[in-house]
């Protein structure tokens, strides 16, 4: 084939694929979370059938006692490699700060292409553990809990959605976006089984119900 055809051809499909894209026939976010898979269904059942129901106590409670944002590798805290592992094409400075990068909330389905329109949800609040039984673990056990990148438990989501959620628990609050509930609560049981936090009755209720539509 002559080189001008063949530039003319690559112009056009050049031009095919960004009009494709445009016109939103490409579909699926520009970018997805990176939550370590949470256990299955089943195994989220057996877990909860397991856990301690006791009435949630906030005495005391106050969000310093859980150090969070610790350095996890060089200058990278853990809600920068959260930002890292949760986005696509992330861009950071010498301090580990994202300057450019897209990120997919899987709680309401918005992808930002800024991080400060991002937090990192603890998926299991500081103060719902507090309430569950972290008010008797060492600070180095919450300092762990808080920034713990194993389990299922931190995850990059739109800023005023997590700010909504604040300390609430599945029987009360749950992402917008259906499609994702189900990881969310097994998650959830995932990591109050792991750290051996109670629940309260009207949780385990709301947990007993999403899991059985899993």
């Amino acid at each position: 084939m002559p080189k001008f055809y063949a530039r003319r051809r690559l112009g056009f499909l050049a031009a095919f694929t960004g009009l494709i894209a445009s016109a939103g026939l490409f579909n699926g976010p520009a970018a997805s979370a990176a939550l370590p898979t949470p256990v299955s269904a089943a195994t989220a059942r057996t877990y909860l059938a397991s856990l301690t129901v006791a009435t949630e106590d906030r005495t005391g409670y106050d969000r310093d006692l859980f150090p969070h944002w610790i350095t996890q590798s060089g200058t990278c805290n853990t809600r920068e490699t959260i930002l890292k592992r949760d986005g696509t094409n992330v861009v950071t400075d010498s301090s580990c700060a994202a300057t450019s990068g897209s990120w997919y909330s899987p709680y309401d389905g918005a992808t930002w292409s800024a991080s400060s329109d991002v937090d990192i949800d603890h998926l299991v609040p500081l103060a719902e553990a507090w309430d569950s039984g972290a008010d008797s673990w060492t600070t180095s056990r919450r300092q762990s809990f808080a920034n713990d990148l194993t389990r299922p438990q931190l995850l990059a989501v739109t800023d005023n959605v997590n700010q909504s959620k604040g300390d609430q628990d599945p029987a009360t609050w749950m992402p917008s976006r259906s499609a994702y509930r189900c990881t969310y609560v097994r998650a959830w049981v995932q990591v109050k089984y792991y750290y051996d936090l109670s629940v309260d009755s009207a949780e385990k209720s709301a947990l007993q119900g999403y899991l059985a539509n899993c």
